[in-house]
């Protein structure tokens, strides 16, 4: 339970920043490493939204109170999917082909921490 509250203040942070970051300023004046910044605090907002989501998932299907280090693992890489779709929004790039592509990247990637790990 202490890693669950790490996480969720940690995204509550990085929330709050990600709201200041958007209505204080824009892509043009923020350059390169506001960029950066921007997608990182993305991530780790998702990163608490997915642990939240899988907490509540492992509390009703199976019974379980507490997650893992395998199930933290599968939150960081769902938290990914996100960010790789905003990637692919800012190309203009969304299609069925680059949201199949996505899809099939995260379920290699949750295959290899299932099988590694």
């Amino acid at each position: 339970m202490k890693h669950n509250r790490i996480i969720y203040s940690i995204s509550i942070i990085g929330l709050a920043a990600l709201i200041l970051m958007l209505n204080l300023s824009s892509p043009t004046e923020i350059g390169p490493f506001g960029v950066l910044l921007f997608f990182t605090t993305v991530y780790v907002v998702f990163v608490g939204v997915f642990t939240l989501l899988l907490q509540v998932f492992f509390r009703t299907a199976f019974g379980r109170k507490e997650l893992n280090s395998k199930d933290y693992l599968y939150a960081a890489v769902l938290a990914f999917a996100p960010i790789m779709l905003l990637m692919a929004r800012s190309f203009g790039a969304i299609n069925l082909w680059t949201i199949s592509l996505i899809v099939i990247f995260i379920s290699l990637a949750e295959f290899l921490v299932k099988k590694r790990i």
